[in-house]
């Protein structure tokens, strides 16, 4: 779903100011311009924005891609799921209960959604996580 940048969580003026003089206007752009590392990478020396907060927007714009799942993204935020990696981690039956708990069986979504939503999760998950920095010793 293309969204304006100003929809992320946390982005500032600034950020969406650089991001714009690139090129990028909307979340799904974003989202294909940044899910590789070596991507994030060359936007972050061209924008001054770091490789990390990059990664930590694209996330939110891939959760963004999830059909039917808008409404909830703040509450699946309080509940420790910001990720695909977070979302594919959970159990359908009993993120359903936790989401029943936090909204009341008359607002929160069915179980049938929360199953969908999770096997989007495989399917969206197109970002590539940085790779652990490997400690090296130094011989003297």
């Amino acid at each position: 779903m293309y969204r304006t940048l100003e929809y992320l969580n946390g982005i500032s003026d600034d950020d969406v100011r650089r991001l714009r003089a690139v090129g990028i206007r909307h979340t799904n752009q974003f989202l294909h311009r940044g899910s590789l590392a070596i991507d994030r990478r060359r936007l972050a020396k061209k924008t001054g924005i770091s490789s990390d907060r990059i990664l930590e927007f694209v996330h939110q714009c891939t959760v963004l891609e999830v059909s039917g799942m808008d409404r909830w993204i703040p509450l699946m935020r309080r509940l420790g799921i910001a990720t695909m990696k977070d979302l594919r981690g959970q159990d359908a039956g009993e993120l359903h209960a936790k989401l029943r708990e936090a909204i009341g069986l008359a607002g929160a979504p069915s179980l049938s959604d929360v199953q969908y939503w999770m096997s989007q999760a495989t399917a969206l998950d197109i970002v590539e996580e940085p790779e652990p920095i490997v400690q090296r010793s130094v011989i003297d």
